[in-house]
């Protein structure tokens, strides 16, 4: 009982963990003070469940919890979190704090999915499923993110035909204007990219527990990153202002074209992703 009990927890952190991870990921690229805020009492709660479970570790077991090496991949993250809310109220250095709270996500998934520290190999085998499904909802919602930031952009660029060609037809005024276009279709951009890169932390873990066979240059895996850095790049331009307007929105339905092979074609050639494809 108190097993599955821990282990809910766990899971419950890793899911406000990456909430948190994803707004401090905005406030970095925009300095939206809102996210920052949010982020920062997700990551207390986080902080505080964390503590919770070391007491009650500790009063389980009767000793301080650094023994072997799940416990002190647990008390490292403990640390690393703890030091990033310091850091995060006292210094206000946002970079830092951003990748730090990556490095502590990896260190908390390691920790909570690793099938070794489960007591029985019944519970080993269903964590492992909920940390593969995990890894597929966060994908999943992450090219929900794309598709809705493609849409944003075929949207921008109809509009942009109906202004130049003057056609003022009921369709021109049901359309929002370009700016906000372009701005919403940012902004999934920023959803999308962290959501992809924690799922992407989260199924090499899996990959690694479950695969006796694993390779890096599997195809899927391929695929995956380069399609986080195109969207990365895609920011990044929109960031630098080295490119804008029609042009991103373009290269933003490319992008998504992308993600269709990347989910669709290349998925069919993936040595383990056609279990769930």
């Amino acid at each position: 009982m108190f097993d599955i009990m821990m282990s809910r927890l766990h899971e419950g952190m890793i899911i406000l963990y990456a909430v948190s991870i994803l707004l401090y990921f905005i406030d970095f690229l925009q300095q939206n003070q809102k996210a920052n805020r949010f982020a920062f009492w997700l990551l207390s709660i986080v902080w505080v469940l964390q503590t919770i479970f070391l007491f009650l570790y500790m009063i389980h077991t009767k000793r301080f919890p650094v023994l072997t090496i799940f416990e002190g991949l647990y008390f490292y993250a403990w640390v690393l979190l703890t030091l990033s809310l310091v850091i995060n109220r006292l210094l206000r250095v946002d970079f830092t704090v951003f990748f730090l709270n990556i490095i502590g996500f990896i260190i908390m998934a390691i920790h909570t999915f690793a099938p070794i520290q489960m007591p029985t190999e019944t519970m080993s085998e269903r964590l492992i499923s909920e940390l593969l499904f995990i890894h597929i909802t966060m994908a999943i919602l992450s090219y929900v993110a794309f598709s809705l930031s493609f849409v944003f952009s075929a949207l921008y660029l109809l509009q942009y035909k109906l202004l130049k060609e003057k056609k003022w037809g009921h369709r021109l005024w049901r359309l929002n204007d370009l700016a906000k276009l372009e701005k919403m279709s940012y902004v999934l951009n920023l959803i999308g990219v962290p959501m992809l890169l924690l799922s992407l932390i989260l199924g090499l873990q899996w990959a690694l527990i479950k695969l006796n066979h694993f390779h890096w240059y599997d195809s899927k895996i391929i695929g995956s990153f380069i399609l986080l850095i195109i969207y990365g790049m895609i920011i990044y331009f929109h960031e630098r202002k080295n490119m804008f307007g029609k042009n991103l929105a373009y290269l933003n339905i490319a992008a998504f074209l992308i993600v269709l092979i990347n989910f669709f074609l290349i998925s069919r050639l993936s040595a383990f992703h056609f279990w769930y494809s």
